[in-house]
């Protein structure tokens, strides 16, 4: 509970920090608290709060996925393929894509629990044999919806009319559902309580009976299925994908969001809320970075620094703890 009052009080700082930096002098507007603002600012956290709460479920048992951005750019680029090239109706289609995307997620699965490879090498084979896989495919071509994805197109770019000014975004309210149905499997099933379990002590968890290895092919399945839904609403969005530049980098945010809301890279510890929280904080740094720098070339840094901060953070928590039992 401490740590999610912590991450909201940042959040909340964050957010009065970047409203008071970009008033414009000459109107009196606070740029950052327009509806227009908050409008995007809901979207992109809604679309990026997905990939990090797939980053938490493989994260919690201990391990790490660093092909979530390819997995974004195969959704991204076979879903407007299936659309338009062949014509598939986008209902059938995007579980198609999905599917896929759960695909990868056992095969990273088999790959780690059944070959013993470290999480590391293989997301980060995966990452780049993926994303050259599509290059391949599309010919290093732009793949385009049309007019072909307008069915689905709602989930990314809808909005639901509050005020006359105002539209909460359909991405932050499919977040919601996501992190409800997360925060019950993790918290309220046997499963969930497992993969903590796991996370915590992987030979302790075995010997007590758990199946650490179904356990851990569960955990990368979820994680690419929600990687794969947040390809489609990032590919709905823009309306086209090109396999070199589409997801990239974007398993980096889905970690730091993960990281910052409360997730111990050592595994073992973390909650649904404190990811959306981070997930938030992310891209409210990233908008005010925009809004008041006027750039995006601080973006990656402040990525960086926060993975950097996690990780210190968590090692020192780790440390405590050891000379608590100790003593």
């Amino acid at each position: 509970m401490k740590k999610l009052i912590g991450i909201a009080s940042l959040l909340l700082l964050v957010v009065v920090i970047a409203s008071l930096l970009s008033r414009d002098p000459e109107t009196g507007t606070h740029t950052f608290l327009t509806a227009y603002n908050i409008e995007n600012l809901l979207q992109r956290i809604g679309m990026f709060g997905v990939l990090s709460i797939a980053a938490m479920f493989v994260i919690v048992t201990g391990g790490i996925d660093l092909s979530i951005g390819a997995v974004v750019c195969v959704v991204g680029c076979v879903l407007p393929w299936l659309t338009r090239d062949l014509g598939w109706s986008p209902y059938l289609a995007l579980p198609a894509a999905l599917l896929l995307a759960g695909c990868i997620g056992l095969w990273h699965g088999l790959l780690v629990t059944w070959l013993g490879l470290q999480s590391f090498v293989v997301t980060l084979c995966g990452l780049l044999i993926y994303r050259g896989l599509m290059r391949w495919f599309t010919h290093d071509q732009t793949m385009g919806f049309g007019s072909s994805g307008d069915g689905l197109r709602y989930l990314a770019t809808g909005r639901i009319q509050v005020t006359a000014t105002f539209g909460l975004p359909v991405a932050a309210l499919l977040l919601l559902v996501v992190a409800i149905l997360a925060a019950v499997f993790m918290n309220r099933t046997v499963w969930g309580r497992q993969l903590f379990a796991l996370g915590r002590n992987e030979e302790a968890a075995r010997f007590s009976g758990v199946p650490t290895r179904r356990l851990s092919l569960l955990a990368y399945v979820l994680c690419s299925l929600l990687a794969g839904l947040g390809g489609a609403l990032f590919v709905l969005d823009v309306n086209s994908a090109q396999a070199s530049s589409f997801g990239n980098f974007y398993e980096l945010y889905a970690i730091a969001g993960a990281v910052l809301g409360g997730v111990a890279l050592r595994g073992g510890e973390g909650t649904v809320i404190g990811v959306v929280l981070g997930a938030a904080l992310m891209q409210v740094l990233s908008n005010a970075i925009n809004l008041v720098a006027d750039s995006t070339q601080l973006e990656f840094a402040v990525v960086g620094a926060v993975i950097l901060f996690g990780a210190a953070a968590d090692e020192g928590v780790r440390k405590l703890l050891s000379r608590r039992r100790a003593s």
